[in-house]
């Protein structure tokens, strides 16, 4: 399901040291949050959530993107954002 505080956090390290406001993540956040609630869904795989934050970040930083989509492709669709979140640290 949908986690806010673990989208954010995905979402932050993606950007970091990329100096993209804060304030443009909690759009993107949020517009991801408001597609979810739209859909009608119930229950919203980790994968689509993921996809959709792939999406927001493309038009806001190719390197946030490329960061997050190169973990994210790796994903299970039973692994989840802490396990993704715990994977950027490490990266570059």
């Amino acid at each position: 399901g949908f986690d806010r505080a673990k989208i954010e956090q995905s979402v932050t390290l993606a950007c970091r040291k990329r100096g993209i406001a804060q304030e443009r993540l909690d759009q993107l956040v949020s517009g991801v949050q408001r597609q979810i609630e739209t859909s009608g869904e119930a229950e919203i795989s980790t994968r689509t959530i993921g996809e959709m934050v792939m999406d927001g970040l493309r038009q806001l930083d190719s390197v946030a993107y490329i960061r997050f989509a190169s973990v994210y492709r790796d994903f299970g669709e039973a692994r989840d954002f802490e396990e993704f979140a715990s994977s950027v640290r490490d990266v570059g």
